[in-house]
């Protein structure tokens, strides 16, 4: 007498078309989608960051870098207290465009942390910081500015591909991943919008190539 597992074995063949032992074919997957060319993932990044309150800048090469940070704090308020960077990015000619700069992490009273990236998403406008040494997460929470410099390259275009550039990159999963949509923002005090509580209140884009 057959048990019901067998039973229930035996329809599922039957609706395959198989018969016991065998293994059914694997269906045909569809291809994957053609990646698009980086000029549209770079307009897509822009207008969704834009759109959550970012600023954005675009030069050519990295060099070029230096002084679109110097022009877009031209616009503020004078930055009177530290400037950390990114220690990747301190060989940059920061002297060159008038700004003192220091490689480490930031401080409370810092106004200002440039940092890289690992990659942007350009389906949500996010920035993705991967943890790690170099890359202090303090000077992308800490300072009330957050300059992120973007190279074009490592724009993709979902949330998916970011984690597999995380994994590529490094092997593994740090520690922290954090993921940057426009400035901190809350709404928790009586519904209304506060910027820069619990984080920067300026996030600006230079994307580079």
């Amino acid at each position: 007498m057959s048990t019901a597992r067998d039973r229930i074995l035996a329809r599922v063949r039957s609706g395959l078309g198989t018969r016991a032992g065998e293994v059914p074919d694997r269906p045909v997957r569809s291809p994957a989608p053609l990646a698009r060319p980086v000029h549209d993932r770079v307009t897509d990044f822009r207008q969704r960051a834009e759109s959550l309150q970012s600023t954005v800048d675009h030069v050519d090469e990295m060099d070029a870098v230096p002084l679109a940070v110097a022009r877009y704090l031209a616009g503020l308020p004078p930055v009177t207290n530290g400037m950390v960077v990114w220690p990747e990015l301190a060989a940059l000619d920061w002297a060159g465009a008038g700004l003192a700069v220091e490689a480490r992490s930031a401080l409370s009273a810092d106004q200002v942390g440039i940092t890289g990236v690992c990659c942007a998403i350009a389906e949500t406008g996010t920035l993705l910081l991967d943890s790690g040494p170099g890359h202090s997460a303090t000077a992308s929470l800490l300072p009330e500015t957050h300059i992120a410099v973007v190279p074009v390259a490592v724009i993709l275009e979902r949330m998916e591909e970011a984690f597999a550039q995380v994994l590529a990159r490094r092997g593994e999963l740090p520690r922290a991943v954090n993921f940057i949509s426009g400035p901190s923002r809350t709404a928790d005090i009586e519904q209304t919008i506060v910027i820069g509580a619990h984080g920067p209140r300026r996030v600006h884009i230079v994307l580079v190539g």
